[in-house]
């Protein structure tokens, strides 16, 4: 079934400026290890709750909650979560994460199956030359429903998304679940190199 652009209107919208990943079979509490941080010192929070908190200290400041099978890692302010914390964090299972900033432009998407890069988007690069064969279709789909060189934030991104990890994002999924929140040590860089 193709989705129509408008269905992720709003979605482009909360998305600004914010980074979300997905990673398949791990709890909150394992994401958290993996990146370097104590679970003990993480809060139960909705993100409507959180409204405007700054990061509350030194580290990168995140949301990890449970969807269906996967953890849903939320890093609201700005940065794109590194390759130095994606790598490591996909070891054994899938990782899908991208990130937007509409004023700049600056979107990024990143599937890896163990720490293997498998498709990706880097701003003022574009897609990955090879496209994967569970992608093709999607892909079909994203250039029957987007202009040509359509910012993967306006929809593309979240139309991967789905089909990588079978999970819609709702407003009440992103808004109201109850995230594990606090800071996990910072990389040494927060953008993405360009990994080939």
């Amino acid at each position: 079934m193709i989705r129509k652009p408008d269905k992720y209107a709003w979605l482009t919208e909360a998305a600004d400026g914010s980074t979300f990943t997905y990673v398949h079979g791990l709890t909150p509490e394992q994401v958290v290890t993996r990146l370097g941080g104590r679970p003990e010192d993480f809060t139960p929070e909705t993100l409507d709750a959180l409204g405007n908190a700054d990061g509350r200290g030194p580290g990168a400041f995140l949301g990890v909650t449970t969807i269906g099978d996967w953890a849903f890692v939320v890093e609201p302010y700005w940065h794109t979560i590194a390759e130095e914390m994606i790598m490591p964090l996909s070891a054994g299972t899938r990782l899908v994460s991208h990130h937007s900033l509409g004023i700049k432009g600056l979107d990024h998407f990143f599937w890896v199956d163990d720490r293997q890069l498998r498709f990706c988007f880097i701003a003022q690069e574009g897609y990955a030359e090879e496209v994967p064969d569970e992608l093709v279709e999607t892909m079909d789909q994203i250039d029957s429903l987007y202009p040509p060189l359509a910012d993967p934030s306006d929809g593309p991104m979240f139309l991967l998304t789905e089909h990588l990890t079978g999970i819609t994002l709702t407003p009440q999924l992103l808004n109201e679940s109850s995230y594990m929140w606090g800071t996990v040590p910072e990389p040494r860089s927060w953008m993405f190199p360009t990994p080939w």
